[in-house]
């Protein structure tokens, strides 16, 4: 079991017992911020090959993450941008949307831009100095793999910088780098399940 960072087809997209009434309220507080609305590709399109597909398991202690992001200068808005969401989608705006809806994890549901994710995970892989190893188009657990595989043992030999001094905060870092750019690559929101 775990909690899974996962993307939304279309289907789950207007499954009333999955993201259905998030997706109703979501679509009108766009509309009403000018913006266009989240229209998730169909679950065919996403498919479950490696780059189509973007699932992976939150099984590392996420301690030194979070103390690395709160350790940036701007740390409260690094936190704010990679943790404090529950709905991650690919649309361009500033802050966040909070939604009258619960979650598997919370009341409400909290909806970030990939953009805004994707800027401040930038920002964080360049400060680790993330290997170009760390697969791009990722599958079905593919960094989670990546990061327990000799290969990530052996990166750190050629690959010297520091993201080899912990690599919990490494794995998140990667984690949501490669999420938010599936995301906009996609075009598909992500969400944990």
């Amino acid at each position: 079991m775990g909690i899974y960072l996962c993307s939304v087809d279309a289907d789950e997209w207007s499954d009333d017992d999955i993201l259905g009434p998030a997706a109703r309220l979501l679509d009108s507080e766009l509309a009403r911020r000018g913006l266009p609305r989240c229209t998730p590709p169909p679950a065919a399109d996403l498919g479950h090959g490696a780059g189509t597909w973007f699932e992976e398991k939150m099984y590392r202690p996420m301690g030194t993450f979070e103390a690395l992001c709160r350790a940036q200068p701007d740390g409260d808005e690094y936190c704010e941008a990679l943790l404090g969401w529950d709905l991650l989608i690919p649309v361009d705006f500033e802050g966040a949307i909070t939604l009258p809806v619960s979650g598997p994890y919370s009341d409400t549901t909290t909806v970030h831009s990939a953009h805004r994710v994707l800027a401040a995970a930038r920002g964080l892989a360049s400060r680790l100095a993330l290997p170009p190893q760390v697969p791009r188009e990722c599958g079905n657990l593919d960094v989670g793999n990546w990061f327990d595989s000799p290969a990530a043992a052996e990166a750190a030999t050629t690959h010297l910088g520091p993201w080899t001094q912990d690599l919990d905060a490494a794995y998140y870092t990667a984690l949501y780098l490669r999420a938010a750019e599936h995301s906009l690559r996609r075009q598909c929101p992500m969400n944990y399940v």
